[in-house]
Parts: structure tokens; C-alpha cells; sequence
């Protein structure tokens, strides 16, 4: 079969780009995205991949502005001519899955997760409007309703977890397939005797809840964390950040492995999709607390890996905090639990899936 594969935006390698590049070593293709930072990709398996973009690309200072784009996501994507191709394959959390596909192709959709600012962030992001209100509404209503006739093209979906193919039966009335994205740990030895800090890995957005857990920690001044990442909301987490934390931004890959092996546990109080974090940091020995709601509930077995609190809340959180003290864990077995979610499974996994076509 010729086939070709369609991804949001390449700008950055994380998640999603650790599993196109998964995707790519199954089945090389071309690959087709809104915009490209090829910068990003040096060292990977996408380094030297055929790479198109759309008329996005030639917007200067794109990176910048991207988002206040949203609007004409739908005309670059569908944009886009696949027809030659026989396999459409969409890496998707946005709008690659509302390619416009044809009745003699089959469409493969690996679904991050539904279009969150259009279902279930939608209220979240409502209230951060202000008098632009009305018009995001409308909108949204929009996007809504094209996201699920884009649905409609696709033929297949894989989730990335179960918790996303229950929103995918409920936003968009289809089935999917469960197979858990690609988590990168390096083999390195558990380090048993750890240090008296709590640690936390994270975009710094407000949906991450990075907030809540600096709140928890203001109030328990004798607990340390360590906050690692950036993003829009560094600077105001920083002025709330007390003594007991230390925001260090961006880390190096050898500084962050160093900086979570040793860590007395992850702090995790987002509602994700799946949650690569959390099992990047059990990949290293690391016991985890998470909000209890979500892909983690798939990740984390209580009081094995991990325990969760139940609300979204500084105190619910500081309880579990003091309930996790409490507890002994088996490192060595927290690292072997992370192994279910490896890039060999995942590439087997789809491989079976292209081989049934």
C-alpha cells in the first residue's frame, strides 16, 4: 500500500512526536503537518523523514502566534491532498484526523485525545475570555460540530488509553483500540537511597495544575519540591513558589533523569489523557501521587506504584502526602511496572495493526 501520514505540528519533541516517530519506523511515509520546526527532530528517527507543511510555514514568527490561528486549522487541514494514497494514517490530539479522506483509502487514527479546547476544556477555557466570550463560544460550536464529521472519515481510531476511548464512544459515537504510547527510559540503576525532596515534571500551563500542587507545599513549609519545565505560567508560578520550592525551568535529559532518580516521589494533579510523566518517572524507580481521574488510573497501581487523592484540592493533596509517607515501597518493582509501556510493545502493537490490513 502507498501510504502517508498526518501529524498536528511538528514544534517541538515530546509525546505525540515520540509516537509519529514510532509510526514512521513501522511504515515509512511521507508525512504531512500544519507547521515543522526541524530543529526539533535532529537525532531522531524523523531527522532525514519527507516532511511537508502547510501555508502556515511561510507566516513569519509562526511559533509565536500559532494558537491565535485556530480559526484556519480547518482550511490548512483540509488543505491538504492525500488522494494518491491508499493509507492515511493521522497522529492526532487537534485536527490531523479531519484530513479529507476517499471511499477507495483506509484511514488509521491515533488519537491522543479528542480536541480538548472544543470538549473538555471547553468551559476552562470560557472562563479566561473575558469579553471575547461570545465569539469563542460560537466557535467552539463550530469546531464541534466539524470535529465530528472529521470523525466520520476516519476508519479506525487507536486510542492512547482507555480513558480516551471512552471520550472517543461519547464525542465522536466510535470505537477504538487501546494501545499505550511509547514512554523513553533510559536503563539506568534504581537509586534506592533517595533524598528528602518531592519532585514534579510539567508544561506549565493551567490545565496542569502546577499551581495546586505549589499551593499544597506553601502550606507544608518542611516538604521540598522541585518544579521542572516551563511554559506561559512560569512567571506567575514563581511569585506564589515559597522557600521550599524551586522552579528550574528546563532541564537537559541527563539533569532530569538525575533530578527524578533521587526524588522521594512525583507529584502528578492533572486530569490527563494518558500521563507520559508519571511513567517516566516510575521508569526510574520513582513512586508516584496522582489525581486520581484520568489515563493515571491505567499507569499507577495503588500502593504498589503509586497512591491517588480523590479532589483537586492542596489539602486532599497534603493529606495523601502524609498518607504516602506512611509507606514502604519496592522500587526496583515500581521500574519493572513502567516496561508496559515501552517502544518495543508499542511498535509490535502497531505492526499487528498495519499487518491486518
Amino acid at each position: 500500500m502507498k501510504s502517508v501520514i498526518i501529524h498536528d505540528k511538528i514544534t517541538e519533541f515530546a509525546g505525540s512526536e515520540r509516537v509519529l516517530e514510532c509510526i514512521y519506523q513501522v511504515i515509512p511515509s511521507p508525512i504531512y503537518t500544519l507547521i515543522c520546526n526541524r530543529d526539533v527532530l535532529l537525532g531522531t528517527q524523523l531527522e532525514n523523514a519527507e516532511i511537508f507543511t502547510t501555508f502556515f510555514q511561510k507566516i513569519p514568527h509562526i511559533g509565536k502566534i500559532f494558537r491565535n490561528l485556530l480559526p484556519f486549522f480547518v482550511i490548512a487541514i483540509e488543505g491538504i491532498n492525500v488522494r494518491n494514497y491508499d493509507l492515511v494514517i493521522s497522529s492526532s490530539h487537534s485536527v490531523a484526523k479531519n484530513v479529507l479522506t476517499f471511499p477507495h483509502q483506509y484511514h488509521i487514527c491515533y488519537c491522543h485525545t479528542p480536541m480538548r479546547y472544543a470538549w473538555d476544556l471547553y468551559f476552562q477555557y470560557w472562563e479566561d475570555m473575558g469579553f471575547k466570550k461570545p465569539l469563542f463560544a460560537l466557535l467552539m460550536n463550530y469546531l464541534r460540530v466539524w470535529d465530528r464529521i472529521g470523525a466520520e472519515r476516519v476508519d479506525l481510531f487507536i486510542a492512547n488509553s482507555n480513558y480516551t476511548k471512552e471520550r472517543i464512544e461519547k464525542f465522536y459515537g466510535k470505537d477504538a483500540e487501546v494501545l499505550y504510547p511509547p514512554v523513553e527510559i533510559e536503563d539506568v540503576p534504581v537509586i534506592h537511597d533517595k533524598e528528602d525532596y518531592y519532585i514534579t515534571v510539567s508544561r506549565l500551563v493551567f490545565y496542569k495544575k502546577v499551581d495546586l500542587i505549589m499551593n499544597a507545599f506553601n502550606k507544608i513549609p518542611h516538604r521540598r519540591l522541585i518544579v521542572i519545565g516551563d511554559g506561559p505560567e512560569r512567571k506567575k508560578l514563581q511569585k506564589m513558589a515559597g522557600k521550599n520550592i524551586n522552579i528550574m525551568g528546563y532541564k537537559n535529559k541527563d539533569d532530569l533523569i538525575r533530578l527524578l532518580s533521587k526524588a522521594r516521589g512525583f507529584i502528578f494533579a492533572a486530569e490527563e489523557d494518558f500521563g507520559i510523566a508519571p511513567v517516566e518517572a516510575q521508569g526510574y524507580g520513582v513512586p508516584v501521587i496522582a489525581f486520581g481521574k484520568g489515563g493515571v488510573l491505567e499507569t499507577v497501581l495503588e500502593n504498589e506504584t503509586g497512591i491517588f487523592f480523590n479532589e483537586q484540592n492542596e489539602d486532599v493533596l497534603i493529606k495523601a502526602i502524609e498518607r504516602f509517607e506512611g509507606l514502604d515501597f519496592d522500587y526496583e518493582k515500581i521500574k519493572k511496572s513502567a516496561r508496559r509501556f515501552s517502544k518495543e510493545i508499542f511498535i509490535e502493537g502497531f505492526k499487528k495493526v498495519v499487518e491486518s490490513l
